[in-house]
Formats: C-alpha cells, structure tokens, sequence
C-alpha cells in the first residue's frame, strides 16, 4: 500500500463499509452499531482481503473516543441523576459488582489470573448507553419515568467506568500487568501522584474552565459564524483531552468527558451537541470499525462455549441481578424489566475498557474477542428483549400468583395520608406530572390558592412534596388506582403536564368513567401528537410551538396597539 494514501484508504474503506453494513443492518431491524462492527471484522487482519491499516485506525478511534466521551459528557446531568438517585447509584454499584463477579468466576474455570478476570468482568457489566439512548427513543420511552430509571443506571456506570479508567494504569502492576516498577512503595507513590493530578485536572475544569468556557463559546456565537463555533466546540474536546493526557497523565476519555461537562453550563450547551453531532458521529463509526479489526471470528468456532457463557452472563445474569434490585427498591415489574432489557447489552465503554486492558498486559486477545462476539450478539439481540416486556410480563401476572401479590401496591406514597385535608379531596385539580412543566403550574395553583393532588411516578419528588405539604401520591396515572388515590371521582379537572403522550388515553379513560364532567387538560411538544389528540377530542390540548408562537404575537400587537 502507497503510504502516502494509507489515511485515504483507511478512511474510504472504513467509512464505505460501515455505511453499506450500518444500512443493512438497519434494514434488519438492528442497530447500525452491529453494521459498523462487521465493516471492522471485514476490513481486519483475521479475515481475507483487503487490510486497513490498524495503527492509523487506532488513532482514529482515539479521536472517536474523545468526541463519544465529549457527548456523555455534554449530555451529563446531575439534576436528572439525582431525580433517580436512590434507584440508579446503588442499583449499578450492585449490579456492575456483581457481573464483574460472574467474569471473574467464569475466567477462573478458565485458567485466567484474578486481574485478567477482573477486567473482563467489569467490561460485561457496563451497558451501552448508545444503544439504550436508541432503543428509548424508538420505542417512546426515553422521557417516561422508566426510561429515565434506565438512563440514570447507565450513567452512574459510565462514571465509575471513568474512574476504573483513570485507576487501571497506576494499579496494572499489582493486577499483573506491565509496569516498569511493581513495588508496593512505587505503587502508592503512583497512586498518589494519579490523585493528585485528577484533583489538579477537576479543580482547574470547574474553577477556571466553567468560567473560561462558556464566555469563550459566548465570544465566537457573537461573530455569527457557524464553522467558527462547530471548530470551536470540536478543538475545545480535542484540546483539552489531549492537554489532560500531556499535562495531567489524564485518559483522552476522561479530559473529553469533563470538556462536555463544563461546557453544559453554558447557554449554548444545545448548540455545542448539535454542532459537533456529524463529526462525533463520523468518527464514532471509525471507533467501532476500528474495533471490529481486532475481532477475532475463529472464536465462534474454537470457544463456543466460552462465547455462549459470556452472552448468557450479559443477556441473562446481569438482567436478572437487576429486576432482582429493581423489585427489591418496591418499583414495578414493568419498572424491573425496562431497566433488565436495558442492561442485557454492551458497547462503547466495553471496548474503551478492554483496550485499556489489552495495552496494559491485563486482558488476553482472547478476551477482546470474547468481548466483541458477546456485543455484537447482545446488541443484535436486544430490540428482540425490549419487545418481550410486555408480553412477558402479563404472562408472569398470569402465571403467577406471587407476582400478582407482589404487583399490588405496597409503597408508602402510592396511597395518600389519612389525615389529608378535605379541601384537597373534593373539587381539586389533579396534577399528573411534576417536572418542568408541571412545577410552575403547581406554583400557580398554590398561589392562587386553588386545592390540587400531584400524581408522579418519582418517589422522591413525591417525598420531597409532602414534607412541603403538598398532597401527592407515587406511580403511573396511566394505571386506574393512581387517579383513585388521588381521589379523580371528585375533583374538576385532570391537568397531564407530562411529555409522555402515550398513556393519555388511558388516563383520560379512568377520569372520565369516575367523574363524566371532569375537564381535561393536556400538552404536547410534538405536531403530529397534537394532530391527534385533537382528533380524539380528549381535551384542551396544548402544543409548545403553538402556543409559544401565539404568547409572542400577542406581545407584538400590543405593542403596535400602543
């Protein structure tokens, strides 16, 4: 192969593939993921055929590591993580220590020491946020509460696959790895020195970068210029993955994960991850592709078993462990089977993972193989499992008596106190959903003094209402009993402030069979959904541009009118 043209050829060859695989496996109903991973096995060193060249490829998908960890981080937030902070934290803490237990074990059966097994286990435990985020969005589940249990799990394990990140070099001596220097003394002089330079790296990203950032990406917005803003987001991941990992011995991941996280506070954090979306997603495919060259296939022949243990640990024990946890926290089955499906894969951060692992000496080439087949099954496998839940969860009501008991509502905010004032039981508004939305017109009713109850399927919010002295009641007002609770037969409107338009029919259905001339208020942000709800005549429906549109003439002509 010419040198000259090696970068040209590995990127026609890998963009050109990963596009023909991406778009057939589309068509099949499978994550473009899959595609992108196959156009790698194709273009690799195990297979006959055309070669690309896998360093060239490797520093391209360090540029895709920087941009995918750029996203996460832009997409971050602590306020939606600390919405379901009592389910996610410690739910991923127990599920990743399990599964991580589960590869240990299956590598001890197979001659491997205590270190290679434990990275292997910690690159099964930790999901595709990837793939979750689009199996959400397709099936309209990203804004439900479930939905939101699932993002908030994976999150917490994408932070502590940061911080296992960061860890693996200074501990790779003491796990067996390579290193130039295994005493104990220089293992705490390293881990030490790692410490300080994290907390060196954090304090200068929150004090000088959350100040420095957003006035910086506020200067170049003012230019008008749109490549100079999409440059200046781009240059700011690259640049400060690189300056971390030349100044501060920082991972590219983690100096681009908390590039994004600062640059969330800026205004323009909207613009930031819409501007650099194409690029991040460019070479987020070469990062897949460049990870499919290091797939081995013989492994499906020579270690079927090994392949079969390592799928049936993703798609089966980490699911179970966590409808185990999920049930044990009180939510709901169909809560347990969301978050189980949204677990029963792995992606990006396995392979971040496992490469670490591989230069490191702490992972067999066997194991990056291992890792690869059970992504590339478990994520062909998944739409498959989200589209069992429902119908196995009725089966298992059906079938179970043990799961019907359990299904009956036993949570203590799902069931309004006894000593709720009367004011509040008849005549009152019923409030479904106390997000953004619903808040302020929960502010406007109290200020108006007007008698309401909160239906929200967040306990915690639901908590933090009634210390406040708001009536309110936990679960989802799509099931009967919720609007029971909260007593619908006697109040005068129903209000659905949540964005999730899928159960409003249901909701509406309960209200209207319990009280006939109650008044219903409902919103959208979506055109199509209001097209709808309007043909269904369910309500007064609200639909955001509408009526953002309508508030913004309305001023106008006043204006004029003067």
């Amino acid at each position: 192969m010419d040198h000259s043209t090696t970068l040209i050829t590995t990127l026609v060859a890998g963009f050109g593939l990963a596009l023909i695989f991406g778009f057939i496996a589309e068509r099949c109903k499978l994550p473009a993921l899959v595609g992108y991973l196959l156009a790698g096995i194709l273009i690799g060193p195990a297979t006959p055929g055309f070669v690309a060249d896998i360093s060239i490829a490797s520093q391209l998908s360090e540029i895709g590591v920087m941009l995918l960890m750029f996203g996460v981080g832009l997409h971050f937030s602590i306020r939606d993580l600390l919405a379901v902070k009592r389910i996610a934290l410690p739910g991923a803490i127990l599920q990743m220590t399990i599964a991580t237990l589960m590869g240990i074990w299956l590598t001890s059966m197979w001659g491997w020491s205590i270190g290679e097994g434990l990275i292997f286990g910690l690159a099964l435990s930790c999901a595709s946020t990837v793939v979750l985020l689009k199996a959400l969005e397709s099936r309209g589940f990203l804004d439900s509460m479930n939905g939101k249990i699932a993002v908030g799990w994976l999150v917490v394990e994408d932070v502590i696959t940061v911080l296992v990140l960061v860890l693996m070099p200074p501990l790779a001596s003491i796990l067996g790895g390579t290193s130039p220097d295994s005493s104990s003394s220089s293992l705490m002089y390293m881990l030490s020195i790692t410490a300080l330079q994290i907390t060196g790296f954090i304090v200068l990203m929150l004090v000088v970068g959350k100040r420095f950032l957003p006035w910086m990406l506020w200067h170049v917005a003012k230019t008008g210029s749109r490549e100079l803003f999409t440059l200046s987001v781009i240059s700011t991941a690259i640049g400060i993955a690189y300056g971390s990992a030349k100044l501060f011995s920082i991972s590219f991941a983690l100096g681009a994960f908390f590039a994004g996280m600062v640059m969330r506070e800026s205004e323009f954090s909207h613009r930031a991850a819409e501007e650099s979306l194409p690029l991040r997603d460019a070479f987020a495919v070469l990062f897949f592709v460049s990870v499919g060259m290091l797939f081995e296939p013989s492994i499906l022949i020579n270690k079927p078993l090994s392949v079969l243990a390592v799928v049936a640990v993703i798609i089966l024990g980490k699911s179970f462990v966590a409808l185990a946890i999920t049930l044990a926290f009180k939510y709901p089955l169909n809560t347990a089977l969301t978050v189980a499906a949204s677990l029963a894969q792995i992606g990006e951060f396995s392979f971040i993972l496992a490469g670490l692992g591989l230069s490191l000496g702490l992972l067999p080439t066997e194991g990056m193989s291992l890792i690869l087949a059970g992504a590339l099954i478990s994520i062909a496998l998944n739409p498959l499992i989200f589209s069992i839940i429902n119908p196995l969860r009725n089966w298992v009501l059906s079938f179970s008596a043990l799961a019907r008991q359990y299904e009956k509502r036993t949570d203590l905010y799902s069931e309004l106190p006894m000593s709720t004032e009367r004011k509040y039981l008849e005549g009152q508004v019923v409030l479904v959903g106390h997000g953004r939305v619903g808040k302020r017109i929960a502010t406007s009713l109290l200020q108006a003094k007007i008698p309401f109850v909160v239906a929200e399927e967040n306990r915690e919010i639901v908590e933090r209402l009634r210390k406040a002295g708001v009536p309110a009641v936990s679960g989802n007002a799509a099931e009967p009993g919720v609007l029971i609770q909260a007593h619908i037969a006697n109040a005068s409107m129903l209000v659905i402030a949540t964005p999730d338009t899928i159960d409003v029919r249901k909701m509406v259905e309960t209200a209207k069979t319990l009280q006939p001339s109650i008044k219903i208020v409902v919103r959208t942000h979506n055109e199509d959904e209001y097209k709808f709800l309007r043909q269904e005549n369910l309500g007064k429906v609200f639909y955001g541009e509408e009526e953002l549109a309508n508030g913004m003439c309305k001023f106008i002509l006043e204006q004029y009118a003067r």
